[in-house]
């Protein structure tokens, strides 16, 4: 396949060249996103798929990518969300007997530009180094100088609201592949598919509801449970999901998961702050400081949610590695009571889990259901269901 030459250039002024593959970028600087790596090995379909991405331009780590095509059933939405592709190799051929089709062909007829042949591991080194920032995709008649003044002026994530252009139209039914035993009403963020399907199959009768729902459309719907979903760019920004989840605490379990967890951090007076990388691929390993448990974890984060901001709080300043301890968790909320810091990522210190210990209510910040990436924690599932028919049963308010 012949291929034209590409730039990626970065707002900070690196430029990288590579050939332009996928959709083709039909002007300068028509694909535009904050650059971040994802060190997962395979799963570029669902990487790609994920409503979280929105937003981002992804650069894979592992070098070889779409060797082993694609197939729909692998796609963790109705098309690609992420705004651009980075690969170190892209593949011309797809080697599997899943594969439906050329990868790269998928990301032609879906529209998402991309770029090949650049030097991922010098962007990543640099990303990690620099931090997430703007980048934009562009080939043609355009100098190295005018791609990086097109990325200095594209949008940051900071401040917008993504959920909003990646939420369902309307409501949906996902039903359990055996008898009912809970409702759970989802608030959809930006949900993966995977995660409706990981309820469903134990036993939740899944109501799914864009995620500008009010809490007054979720309590029409009288669930046993509320799960609250990934999404993409700043919690802060959906201030609608904030109130929403305000209003049902206290009143009806919850449970919530990356930008679900993010949400409700903030729902109960915190903060979230801007990670320099963020945290995105399947190998983040995350201690439960209950049982002193270690998970290898997939995750896909910009912003993590500020202890400190939380009343109360014994921990001061950053980086919070080795800070937080099974002594020394819990936090307090004006309105809902105590909180317990309850996981934590071993790589930084961050919070990957938060529970409220007098409303039922818990959350963690990574991908339980992968999709892709180890299934360590899967069993957060287990758990939720468990707690909603058993322990939580008699304490919703509806």
């Amino acid at each position: 396949m012949r291929r034209m030459p590409a730039l990626l250039a970065l707002e900070d002024g690196q430029v990288f060249h590579g050939e332009a593959a996928g959709a083709a970028v039909a002007e300068p600087g028509s694909c535009y996103g904050e650059v971040i790596f994802n060190t997962s090995l395979t799963g570029y379909q669902e990487v790609i798929t994920d409503p979280s991405y929105a937003g981002q331009i992804v650069t894979m780590t592992y070098p070889h990518i779409g060797n082993y095509g694609m197939t729909p059933v692998d796609s963790q939405s109705r098309k690609i969300y992420a705004s651009g592709l980075v690969t170190r190799s892209l593949s011309s051929i797809d080697s599997s007997w899943r594969s439906e089709g050329s990868f790269e062909e998928f990301l032609a007829e879906q529209g998402c530009p991309a770029i090949t042949d650049v030097d991922t591991r010098r962007l990543t080194r640099h990303i990690r180094d620099r931090g997430a920032m703007t980048g934009v995709i562009v080939h043609g008649d355009i100098s190295e100088k005018e791609a990086v003044e097109l990325a200095k002026a594209a949008p940051h994530l900071e401040g917008r609201d993504l959920v909003s252009g990646v939420v369902p139209e309307t409501g949906y039914m996902v039903e359990p592949e055996n008898e009912a035993s809970i409702d759970v009403v989802a608030l959809d963020f930006g949900m993966k598919r995977r995660i409706a399907d990981c309820l469903a199959a134990r036993g939740a009768r899944v109501h799914v509801l864009p995620g500008t729902a009010s809490a007054e459309e979720v309590l029409e719907h009288r669930p046993d449970a509320v799960f609250l979903s990934n999404g993409p760019g700043d919690p802060a920004a959906v201030k609608y999901g904030i109130a929403t989840i305000r209003n049902l605490l206290g009143k009806v379990p919850i449970f919530g998961i990356c930008l679900g967890h993010q949400l409700l951090g903030l729902a109960l007076g915190g903060k979230t702050f801007k990670l320099p990388f963020g945290h995105h691929g399947g190998n983040h390993p995350v201690k439960d400081l209950r049982s002193g448990r270690v998970e290898i974890t997939s995750q896909n984060h910009g912003f993590a949610l500020d202890p400190v901001s939380l009343k109360g709080s014994p921990l001061e300043g950053l980086p919070w590695k080795g800070r937080i301890s099974a002594g020394s968790f819990r936090l307090s909320s004006a309105d809902f009571g105590e909180i317990a810091i309850t996981k934590i990522n071993l790589n930084d210190g961050t919070i990957e889990g938060i529970e409220c210990l007098d409303v039922p209510a818990f959350s963690v910040q990574y991908h339980p259901e992968a999709a892709p990436g180890p299934h360590d924690a899967v069993s957060i599932f287990d758990e939720f269901v468990s707690r909603v028919t058993g322990e939580w049963k008699h304490q919703s308010k509806v």
